[in-house]
């Protein structure tokens, strides 16, 4: 018997009790969800998710044109992203970023975005405490990385984070998501005209990567807009939410702030534990359809059935993770899958690990007494949204 699976807006970082109950209880779960049609598994245990993600027999691309459960009453990507490719599309997709993303590229534009974040540290102390830390830093500092990744003018940056908020934000009704229909048209026409402009002013950035690739024939005009679209908005989205959750944590959360301000080389370690604490997706994401039956811990799959995978409950698996509701900086060297895994891994872990390595050092090195300026349970957390994160983090110093 299925169960209906509408996850809670929750404050703070607890763990969604449902997704809770289907990992230690029913690890391979039938469910209806909120919005679309039909039913839908949803894998939970980590060497599950891990099975489903890199098997051929799970398709991605089956999904575009197939009723589905969904989350939310609209899709987030557009139907030409790579997140709906299956080999060997995929792989001709991903290949024209897969560049931009290499951990040569990372290192080369790592000292200016030490300099950028700088910046806006310098910024936040001279409009002096109390300050919104995610107004001041943890918002403005992905989209500036991304900005400059793809060659956005700043005068762009709060517009681009407008319209990711609001296509990364659950809709309700129809009005909801033509709305979100319109800023997707919108920014995609942004993008395929920033294109065109780099065929006679090329510039060392992703776009004119992308219009190369383009009039080269390796993409077309939907994929290349459906990657600037994942990249600029997705890409801010994350990092945006999930360092916020890092900035929370390593003022809440007791001995932490303490133990990295007296050895900051373990702060790599602490963001890779952070990755995998942190419940940072609201629900499930991109589905799956199976082309075949499958048999996942005795379920059998059919053929044409829509599967979920929980990345969030994978790194909160017990049978991999001792004591997963614990921060452990210290924790034995296992992968999480906060990036996911198989075909459709992230296209940027080594940037977003950059960005949030650079924003724990600096706030230590700068700013070694920072603090709430709120009670942990005054700090408001956005409703709806697809990533959990605060919408602020008063902060003092």
């Amino acid at each position: 018997m299925p169960r209906d699976y509408v996850p809670a807006d929750i404050a703070g970082l607890g763990f969604d009790p449902e997704l809770r109950d289907m990992l230690h209880n029913e690890p391979v779960a039938r469910v209806r969800l909120a919005y679309g049609q039909g039913e839908a598994w949803i894998v939970t245990r980590y060497e599950d998710v891990k099975f489903v993600t890199s098997d051929a027999r799970f398709s991605r691309a089956a999904v575009i044109g197939a009723p589905t459960p969904l989350m939310t009453k609209h899709r987030i990507p557009a139907d030409r992203a790579v997140s709906f490719s299956d080999p060997p599309e995929h792989a001709r997709v991903r290949r024209v970023v897969a560049k931009a993303f290499a951990q040569r590229n990372v290192e080369q534009i790592r000292r200016r975005t030490e300099l950028t974040l700088n910046d806006l540290v310098d910024a936040m102390l001279a409009a002096g405490p109390p300050a919104d830390i995610i107004g001041h830093v943890t918002s403005p500092f992905p989209m500036a990385v991304v900005g400059e990744l793809l060659g956005i003018p700043q005068t762009e940056h709060a517009w681009l984070t407008d319209c990711a908020t609001t296509v990364l934000t659950k809709t309700r009704d129809q009005a909801a998501v033509d709305r979100v229909n319109r800023i997707k048209s919108d920014v995609s026409a942004y993008f395929l005209a920033q294109a065109e402009r780099r065929r006679t002013e090329p510039r060392d950035d992703l776009l004119t990567v992308l219009a190369e690739a383009r009039d080269r024939g390796e993409i077309d005009d939907e994929e290349l807009t459906a990657l600037t679209l994942l990249v600029a908005l997705n890409g801010w989205h994350g990092v945006r939410n999930n360092s916020s959750n890092m900035v929370y944590l390593l003022l809440t959360e007791p001995g932490l702030q303490e133990r990295l301000l007296t050895e900051p080389g373990a702060v790599p370690r602490a963001v890779e534990e952070l990755l995998r604490f942190i419940p940072h997706k609201n629900g499930v994401g991109i589905p799956r359809i199976a082309t075949e039956d499958v048999d996942i811990r005795g379920v059998r799959i059919r053929a044409g059935d829509v599967v979920h995978v929980s990345y969030v409950c994978a790194n909160w698996d017990p049978e991999v993770f001792a004591e997963p509701e614990r921060i452990d900086i210290d924790r034995p060297d296992v992968q999480h899958l906060a990036f996911g895994h198989g075909t459709h891994y992230c296209m940027g872990p080594l940037l977003a690990r950059m960005e949030q390595q650079l924003l724990m050092s600096t706030l230590l090195n700068r700013l070694p007494s920072l603090r709430l300026a709120v009670a942990p349970d005054e700090v408001r957390w956005q409703p709806d949204a697809l990533i959990r994160g605060p919408v602020e983090l008063p902060v003092e110093w």
